[in-house]
């Protein structure tokens, strides 16, 4: 009787880009949760090695294999990695396709689990959504304050992004964005404390994307912004971003300035979490051929 031979199929890979030094174990941790079975990263990628890098990864497994494999494009830089991106789908054709996905220092997940959840507060708790709300971004210079922002503005929001230090400079990004991804962003004066004040006084929405452990945004800059619906902090490291905002925040009211509601950075990091989970499982579906 011949031996009968059962067919194995291929473990699930992804190769993890990044153009940083290091990649990030964040996201390692992320991919090995969400089932993949190998992980191989690639560091300090420029943007002219994608095209090679991906033609190797899909034309060593077949049309099968290919279906088990993953492209993570990380880094930093939010419009490189669109870049990537965009040059990883040239190099590809049928059946040599794989599953793509790009969430630079998280700011893709995080910045779009943030905007849905500003829009589901102001559904659920206000009734409305963000066409036309006034919507303040402090720390837009950073990867998950700029996607932000984007998000918001698509949503018909007039978002205005904070310059803490340098107008010129946050003047000359919100352009860049605005052409970009079009959309219309407006950079506002933020480089004292009564400034920002005044900005906030203004705010229906204020999102505070800064650095961790910076508390940006006092009680004392709140008391005045009586038409402020929402405020969230994405910093989840003590002290936070916004005064009397809690990290655990689940649209409550804000110490010290309760007529708003409050989306803390750990209810927003379980938003980001499930998010990215999901965008890898989506990476790894096991598909059959029919």
């Amino acid at each position: 009787m011949a031996e009968q031979v059962i067919a194995r199929e291929k473990p699930f890979i992804l190769h993890f880009i990044t153009t940083q030094k290091h990649f990030s174990p964040f996201d390692a941790n992320m991919a090995c949760d969400a089932g993949f079975d190998s992980i191989f990263t690639y560091t300090d990628v420029t943007l002219d090695e994608i095209t090679g890098l991906v033609q190797d990864a899909i034309f060593s497994r077949g049309p099968r294999g290919v279906w088990r494999t993953g492209i993570f494009i990380g880094g930093r830089d939010m419009d490189m990695a669109m870049e990537m991106m965009a040059t990883a789908k040239k190099a590809m054709f049928p059946p040599f396709q794989v599953s793509l996905f790009a969430d630079p220092a998280g700011a893709f997940t995080t910045g779009a689990a943030l905007s849905a959840y500003v829009v589901s507060t102001s559904r659920e708790h206000f009734n409305t959504n963000l066409k036309d709300k006034r919507v303040v971004v402090f720390g837009a210079t950073g990867p998950v304050g700029g996607c932000a922002s984007i998000m918001c503005a698509k949503e018909g929001a007039d978002v205005r992004i904070v310059a803490h230090a340098d107008v010129e400079k946050t003047t000359k990004l919100a352009a860049k964005f605005s052409a970009t991804y079009d959309v219309s962003l407006k950079c506002v004066d933020g480089t004292d404390d009564a400034k920002k004040a005044a900005i906030i006084a203004d705010a229906e929405i204020l999102l505070c994307c800064a650095a961790a452990g910076v508390r940006v945004i006092t009680t004392e800059m709140l008391k005045n912004a009586k038409g402020l619906l929402i405020a969230a902090d994405v910093n989840a490291v003590p002290p936070s971003g916004i005064e009397g905002l809690d990290a655990m925040s689940d649209a409550l009211p804000i110490k010290g300035a309760e007529w708003a509601l409050g989306l803390g950075a750990l209810a927003i990091g379980s938003r980001k979490y499930n998010l990215q989970k999901k965008m890898f499982q989506i990476s790894s579906v096991r598909l059959e051929i029919e």
